[in-house]
């Protein structure tokens, strides 16, 4: 299944008072819509989508929710040959997770050196490390080595690619990873090339209809809630007993609802943790 990538909508929302907080909330409530990338920018936050997807309706509708906001909208086509250009121009700060893991730039020569060192073409995808759902995914991948080295490990909604790759270099077996748009899994793929893990990692454009590739020891999903909802059963047929599922995505509030589904689909809560009202899970399959 594959997307028209041609050609994306840039919405660029400005708030009034500007707090990350904001922005956040609103974030996960345009991300319901078929928006696939955010970007949060004081005094703005802009969303990225398929132009043949976007209806400025839907956009009014989910603004005329919050009265107390003075909130205003502009839409304007992106071409997705500026993207490089933009990133490039506007700069990628480093990220270093417990001074194990370090994501940077593939143009960046003086970001600090870890353990594992991630380069990333940073295309308008999520999951370059910055946001707290995709940290805490890697703090977590961190905290579980041996359940990763030498294991099939599936990076779910893959983006950039950041999760898998981090996979990869913990000594996976083998690392496939998926996404519904054809520009993120394109992105995903050069970024494992410029890692020198493309040979171990192979990336498809899909939905999870595509997780009977193979059974997986570790699954990563870095996703939606309502998404999650959707596939918990498809994402527990594809793992092996015992395997792990990695969740976040999603909101505190939002985990009661994912881990009563989970549980209906014999996976159990193994621990989470939580960041700015954001939230990781991990299950194992019983």
């Amino acid at each position: 299944m594959t997307s028209n990538s041609s050609e994306y909508i840039e919405v660029k929302i400005e708030l009034k008072p500007f707090t990350e907080e904001w922005a956040e909330i609103i974030e996960a409530e345009m991300a319901q819509l078929p928006y696939d990338s955010f970007v949060i920018e004081d005094p703005y936050l802009k969303c990225y989508i398929q132009k043949d997807l976007y209806d400025s309706m839907a956009v009014r509708v989910i603004l005329g929710g919050y009265p107390d906001l003075d909130l205003t909208f502009s839409a304007n086509l992106i071409k997705p040959q500026n993207w490089n250009n933009r990133w490039e121009c506007e700069g990628f700060t480093p990220i270093v997770i417990e001074n194990k893991v370090t994501v940077k730039s593939y143009l960046d020569v003086q970001a600090p050196h870890s353990r594992f060192n991630i380069k990333l073409n940073p295309q308008m995808a999520f999951g370059s490390g910055h946001h707290s759902t995709t940290r805490m995914m890697m703090e977590t991948m961190l905290e579980m080595e041996e359940n990763i080295h030498n294991k099939v490990v599936m990076d779910m909604g893959c983006g950039t690619g950041v999760l898998g790759i981090l996979a990869a270099k913990m000594r996976s077996a083998k690392v496939y990873a998926i996404d519904i748009d054809m520009v993120a899994t394109k992105s995903a793929f050069g970024n494992a090339c410029l890692n020198r893990v493309s040979k171990k990692m192979e990336v498809y454009c899909g939905d999870a209809s595509l997780l009977q590739l193979e059974k997986y020891d570790v699954l990563l999903a870095n996703i939606h809630k309502n998404i999650i909802l959707m596939d918990l059963k498809t994402y527990s047929m594809s793992l092996k007993e015992g395997g792990y599922l990695l969740l976040s995505g999603f909101y505190e509030e939002d985990a009661p609802e994912i881990i009563s589904e989970a549980s209906s689909h014999h996976l159990s809560l193994v621990s989470s943790k939580s960041s700015d009202n954001w939230v990781c899970l991990k299950l194992q399959k019983e």
